[in-house]
């Protein structure tokens, strides 16, 4: 992109004058410059939902509510670029498999159907009623409704996601694996258990009131930037603000917000970070547990004067037998484990305890560790000892990334559907849904691995980049007698393809959404429960483009045998799909008169009332032993990143700003001392390589060496680039979250 490729010192504070840069960069790549109408539209009441990150809007939101991040998606989406018919004419499908994420991303929006020939490797037009008719063929042909995996995107919205797993489950299935698994499945499993909801806890008000935020495994400056904003009000009011992180990251010590005219000019900016402490890879449930410890500690030296025994008493069970786990603990132990000392994790104990409202934040630093379950329940122990669940400025606050991805799950896109959502949607719709569960991400790569799958069906995402083992997962695909892509862009799954291959084209959330019975609005969930409305105003990008509803509604018209639905009638008014959303769950009970109020509405959150709805009917604290997380001679522990030109698997460009890295993606950021122990400098290249339980090398090759600030045997690199790297079966117990934030690796010197 730049031409030029260096290595800088990395950035001193986020956001400010080089946010502004970055995103008019973008801007002028993607031929928008001039489209200023499009991002005063972003996240407002009478506009559209960001298709970036699932952070909440401020109850009083500005003109533009500002973020670079924000600015690269909807720059992303408006390009001006296109793949078109004459594209694909001059591109065939091995050419294009040689090209890198990035530049495949950059080619432009989708304009029309296309289906995969395999005799001339190209993409080649299909109508539309073709294309519905091939997948209804193929489907209707099965040995069995199982032997189809339907995958969902986060940036689906409500209404497409419902009848999306709606025609899935009349078709037989439950086989609905979605980015979830990959990302926050660990989030929703340890907290179900724990207090009877997966999601979190706080609202965007709790911010202004809490006296303590933690944050864990999370790196707002690049992955969720609205953030900061919240994070800098807190500081500014005297908030402490506790990170745990590996990777010194510049978005979690100082900010700069770029609407702020007057700090980006002179450069000021905010501490955010009162303390920042940096575990191993791997170590934070050993550092949770030694805050415990002191919590605990305190207590016995004073008691009745530390814990909210009250809560305790009345709120939950299992306390006694953590008090046990904890005192019995050794110090020697948590340091070990943790990489951190004593005194630190004494410290960190000490602002907590020194807090009467604590919010803990986390990210995938935490769910793709093989603990993740156990370290997140043990982070909620930590909570719950001082009563910090249920109360204004406090609770659990998991971020998550895609703008829908928590609102595909609450409207039933889960691979393990709960009876009473069965039970509701077969009553709504007149059917039997299927009862076994489904398959979920990893369980489906092994199953199309297996031959026990024939067609895969993506609505959205970037299936094959996003997914772990890369190898092996391309590998299964192509084994697949269909494969069928939603999609807006075109990305590297559209060029691992099954035996036969759709790319269908949809409209983006920036786009006009025009229906049989008028223009259309759609709804979302960003990662605290609130819905509310986004609706497109540009012109589509192609006039054969179709909206996510329209295709789903298209290919189960010509899949399904079942009678009484009238799939046109639901498409031609959303507000019909809307109805049944809320017939199936009362929780959207007025569904299409709130999403009409100014910012949504409020799905609630049952443990944030202090209702739990687990086993026993109590919070429940819960042990878990320190990881053992052996290492072999010489290797390090790697962590897979994001860069900040990067939402995903969406790369928007090759600079890392904050981490000092200008036009390269292929590197690995590595402790000096480890640097020296392997004879290695800067700039050198290296191969990383992991070994699975099945004893098979995986091997990302050609990575140039960066000094970076983290632990010594830590190191990091970027992802999809390193997905190679991660064996199919290390993944969170429980919740199968691929293991991507602790990769034994070993580095080999190279000469690419």
């Amino acid at each position: 992109m730049t031409g030029k490729e260096s290595v800088r010192p990395p950035a001193k504070a986020a956001g400010g004058f080089g946010a502004l840069l970055s995103s008019f960069h973008q801007l002028r790549v993607h031929g928008v410059v001039s489209d200023w109408a499009s991002f005063l539209k972003a996240n407002r009441p009478d506009g559209f939902d960001c298709p970036g990150c699932a952070w909440p809007e401020p109850k009083e939101a500005s003109r533009m509510e500002f973020c670079e991040n924000g600015v690269k998606a909807i720059a992303h989406e408006i390009t001006s670029h296109r793949v078109d018919r004459a594209f694909f004419e001059r591109h065939t499908v091995g050419e294009l498999a040689q090209r890198d994420h990035y530049w495949l991303e950059r080619q432009g929006r989708l304009t029309e159907p296309m289906r995969y020939n395999a005799e001339t490797d190209r993409y080649e037009p299909i109508a539309w009623a073709d294309a519905f008719q091939l997948v209804g063929d193929r489907l209707r042909a099965l040995e069995h409704p199982d032997r189809a995996v339907f995958y969902t995107s986060g940036r689906t919205s409500n209404e497409a996601a419902f009848l999306y797993q709606l025609f899935g489950r009349l078709l037989g299935t439950n086989n609905f694996p979605d980015c979830s698994n990959m990302c926050h499945e660990s989030s929703g499993v340890a907290l179900g258990e724990a207090i009877g909801i997966g999601k979190g806890t706080v609202t965007i008000e709790d911010f202004e009131k809490a006296d303590a935020i933690f944050i864990f495994g999370q790196n707002p400056g690049t992955n969720h930037p609205r953030m900061l904003a919240e994070l800098q009000k807190a500081a500014q009011r005297g908030c402490t603000i506790v990170s745990f992180n590996p990777l010194k990251e510049p978005g979690l010590q100082r900010f700069t917000h770029p609407k702020h005219p007057v700090a980006t000019l002179v450069g000021s900016s905010t501490p955010i970070s009162s303390h920042y402490y940096q575990p191993l890879v791997g170590g934070d449930l050993a550092a949770v547990k030694g805050m415990i410890k002191v919590v605990l500690e305190r207590e016995a030296a004073a008691p009745g004067t530390v814990l909210d025994q009250a809560f305790i008493e009345t709120h939950t069970r299992g306390f006694e037998a953590v008090r046990a786990d904890a005192m019995a603990t050794a110090w020697e132990d948590i340091e070990a484990n943790s990489g951190l000392t004593r005194a630190q994790v004494t410290e960190a104990a000490e602002l907590y305890l020194a807090a009467d409202r604590v919010i803990a934040c986390w990210a995938m630093g935490l769910t793709q560790q093989k603990q993740a379950v156990g370290s997140i329940q043990t982070l909620v122990n930590l909570l719950l000892l001082r009563g910090n669940m249920g109360k204004p400025g406090a609770g659990a606050c998991p971020v998550r990334g895609h703008s829908n991805v928590q609102g595909d799950r609450t409207v039933g896109i889960v691979e393990k559907p709960k009876p009473e959502f069965l039970d509701a949607l077969g009553r709504v719709f007149d059917f039997d849904p299927p009862r076994e569960h489904g398959l979920n991400t990893v369980e489906a790569i092994k199953a199309m691995d297996e031959g026990r799958v024939d067609v895969l069906f993506c609505m959205g995402g970037n299936f094959a980049a996003a997914t772990p083992d890369t190898e092996l997962t391309e590998a299964a695909i192509k084994r697949l007698d269909l494969t069928v892509h939603v999609s807006t862009k075109l990305n590297r799954s559209h060029v691992v393809t099954g035996k036969d291959a759709l790319i269908l084209p949809c409209l983006g959330r920036t786009e006009r959404d025009e229906q049989a019975e008028g223009p259309q609005v759609v709804t979302v969930e960003d990662s605290m429960s609130m819905v509310h409305a986004s609706r497109g105003h540009r012109r589509p990008a192609g006039a054969m483009l179709l909206s996510e509803p329209a295709i789903v509604a298209g290919v189960a018209k010509a899949s399904l045998t079942h009678e009484g639905i009238d799939w046109d009638a639901l498409v031609a008014d959303y507000d019909r799909i809307r109805a049944k959303i809320a017939e199936v769950l009362p929780m959207f009970a007025d569904y299409n008169r709130k999403i009409r109020e100014p910012g949504g509405f409020y799905l609630g959150n049952s443990a944030r009332d202090r209702v739990w709805r687990t086993q026993g009917g109590q919070a429940r604290f819960s042990v878990h032993p320190l990881p053992e997380n052996h290492l072999e001679p010489n290797q390090l522990r790697l962590m897979t990143v994001r860069s900040h030109d990067q939402f995903n698997t969406t790369i928007y460009g090759l600079d890392d700003r904050y981490r000092g890295i200008k036009g390269k993606r292929m590197v690995v950021f590595l402790n000096g001392e480890d640097m020296a122990d392997r004879a290695l400098e800067a700039g050198m290249r290296v191969d990383l390589i992991s070994q699975g339980a099945d004893g098979r090398k995986r091997k990302a090759e050609g990575f140039e060496v960066v000094p970076y600030e983290l632990p010594r045997g830590c190191a990091a690199a970027y992802f999809p680039e390193t997905n190679v790297l991660v064996p199919i079966d290390s993944y969170a117990s429980r919740s199968f979250t691929p293991a991507s934030k602790f990769i034994p690796v070993w580095l080999e010197r190279c000469d690419v």
